[in-house]
């Protein structure tokens, strides 16, 4: 995706989401966030107010994390990634999430989080009997839109891949280098050369 081209509306998100276009409760979607909004105030690390994130984020439906458990609203170990490219991952497993992200033209992928569901007292979000865990995903894909068919958000999307199953961290790893080695580059920034 673009880091230079996002906002914090709702939801520039890729990944499983709900099969009917209408928000289905909280646990019921898993997709790549990508952006700036601060659902119920959560934010990711802010190095500059005035210019803040984009973060990689999972939107989990009735809301968009950088983190959960303990780091519901507020995760630092979430980095701002502004890079014309961006690498992100969501790794979903039975007890929790990951999230990687990093520059897709050059290094590796920095894990920005790793651990339980968020926690829904926390979010403010899933009424009183709600809960992320267990999730209940439904198994469409979407891209660019929430999964009530939310469509404020603005990004770029080049292209991403699914997997049945959680990967390894080798494997993550791997496709980071794939991504690299395909050298992505904007042919309109300066010093490009064909």
């Amino acid at each position: 995706m673009s880091g230079t081209h996002i906002n914090g509306g709702c939801c520039f998100d890729y990944g499983n989401s709900e099969t009917d276009d209408h928000d289905d409760g909280c646990g019921t979607m898993e997709a790549i966030y990508f952006g700036n909004a601060h659902w119920h105030g959560n934010t990711g690390l802010v190095t500059d107010p005035e210019n803040e994130g984009p973060w990689a984020g999972a939107d989990l439906e009735q809301g968009m994390y950088y983190g959960g458990g303990e780091k519901t609203q507020v995760n630092n170990g979430s980095k701002p990634l502004p890079h014309e490219f961006v690498s992100l991952y969501l790794r979903g497993s039975t007890n929790g999430f990951t999230l990687k992200g990093g520059d897709a033209t050059v290094g590796t992928l920095d894990t920005q989080y790793d651990g339980p569901r968020p926690d829904a007292k926390i979010a403010g979000t899933c009424g009183k009997t709600g809960k992320y865990q267990p999730m209940r995903k439904m198994g469409a894909i979407i891209l660019a839109t929430g999964g009530d068919n939310s469509n404020s958000a603005m990004g770029k999307f080049y292209e991403g891949y699914m997997t049945k199953g959680a990967t390894t961290d080798k494997t993550d790893a791997a496709v980071q280098a794939n991504i690299v080695a395909a050298k992505y580059v904007n042919p309109h920034f300066p010093g490009y050369k064909n």
